[in-house]
């Protein structure tokens, strides 16, 4: 009993260290840091705060406050739900009213869930060295396969459907991550480049398949025909409400990605490989199957994320569906330190601010633009932590983490 005690102690050990390192501090800091410059930014950038400015310094300032107080109290009620409607809604005892008062967080939950995938997609590829910059194209392709077995795949049981409808997306976006992972691996091609130049594939490939071969004929504009319902993720409460178990599949594949990395030999090598190549295949590491298989495990989790898209959200595929997951993807992974627990964090981040975002303008008038601005500067002041170790005065610390070095070997 002692040993096992011990076991899980030094497991949640080592787990906690190998985020720990990315300075927690920091990136609170970082994140608080952006959020005074972002109410700064929305206050010097209303004209009331200017007019306010004429009348006194002192009218100009309150103004100002006033401002940026009520751009977040607006982004917090969008992204999270108002309170005050939240306990009103409970006592009057009236599910619709319940469920439209805590449905601003659970739609955050909604569109936290393929920041999730993508995320883990891009972390992974870092991990093992590789920049896959095609994350956006996977998701495309894994949207593809995944609506097909949604629709072509018929007479199913739903316990069945489903996961088969998501493997499909898995293994979309797998093979469109195997074609720049075989090509790095074989003849060195460098691997943004390819993943960049597959992006464009699939779009193009994805606008052509929805004009013709999967074009719902009853449709004017290019669709694919509706998703079955035995391929639909189940919801958990019903309308406004939207969130469905992606969210908890999303957080499952995290925790394999997290068994994956750091607790098997496999995970070692691909982090061995990410780490130092020439000393990975010294130590007799197959470079070319780790790095094939790292951009495949990286392609199969962004195409998990259009097919959670489709089987969650859309129920069937529409030109342009991804307003720029896999973009996004790139620097939630950054964010996270490339650690699955940061990546869940900052998608929660992420989707949270996304979707408080429309409820922020249509309350303040402040356009969305300022949410990318913030989540921008929040980027920034992580990946240059000097600066905030020199505003806050923090001392460095002794071992500082480094983010996995791209490489660019060939054979």
């Amino acid at each position: 009993m002692e040993n096992n005690n011990e076991k899980k102690h030094n497991s949640l050990s080592v787990f906690w260290d190998e985020f720990s390192r990315s300075n927690i501090l920091v990136i609170i800091l970082a994140i608080f840091t952006g959020i005074i410059l972002g109410g700064v930014l929305v206050a010097f950038t209303t004209n009331e705060v200017y007019d306010a400015f004429r009348v006194s310094l002192w009218s100009g300032i309150e103004a100002a406050l006033k401002t940026a107080w009520n751009t977040y109290v607006s982004l917090f009620n969008g992204s999270v739900g108002n309170p005050e409607k939240i306990r009103l809604a409970f006592e009057s005892g009236n599910d619709l009213a319940i469920r439209r008062a805590i449905n601003p967080f659970f739609e955050s939950l909604v569109q936290s869930t393929p920041y999730i995938f993508g995320g883990l997609a891009v972390a992974l590829g870092f991990r093992a060295g590789l920049f896959n910059i095609g994350v956006e194209g996977q998701i495309f392709i894994g949207a593809v396969t995944g609506v097909w077995a949604g629709y072509a795949i018929t007479g199913l049981p739903a316990i069945i459907h489903i996961p088969l409808a998501m493997l499909f997306g898995a293994l979309g976006g797998g093979i469109w991550g195997f074609v720049p992972g075989f090509l790095k691996a074989k003849t060195g091609a460098h691997e943004v480049i390819v993943t960049i130049m597959m992006n464009y594939i699939a779009f193009r490939l994805v606008d052509w398949l929805l004009k013709f071969p999967m074009y719902d004929p009853n449709e004017v504009t290019p669709k694919t025909p509706w998703i079955l319902e035995t391929a639909k993720l189940p919801r958990l409460f019903e309308n406004p409400v939207r969130f469905h178990i992606g969210f908890f599949i999303a957080i499952l594949m995290a925790v394999l990605v997290y068994l994956l990395l750091f607790k098997t030999t496999l995970g070692f090598e691909l982090r061995m490989v990410g780490s130092n190549p020439n000393a990975a295949k010294y130590a007799g590491v197959k470079i070319t199957k780790i790095t094939i298989l790292a951009m495949v495990l990286s392609g199969a989790l962004a195409g998990m994320a259009g097919a959670n898209e489709i089987l969650g959200v859309n129920y069937r595929l529409l030109p342009a569906f991804s307003s720029g997951y896999g973009f996004d993807s790139i620097a939630l992974a950054l964010l996270g330190k490339t650690h699955p627990l940061g990546v869940i964090l900052s998608s929660l981040l992420f989707g949270f601010l996304r979707n408080g975002a429309r409820s922020m303008q249509l309350a303040v008038g402040v356009p969305v633009d300022i949410v990318s601005i913030l989540q921008a500067l929040i980027l920034a002041f992580i990946a240059a932590p000097a600066i905030i170790r020199t505003i806050y005065r923090l001392k460095e610390p002794k071992h500082e983490e480094t983010l996995v070095t791209l490489r660019s070997w060939k054979g």
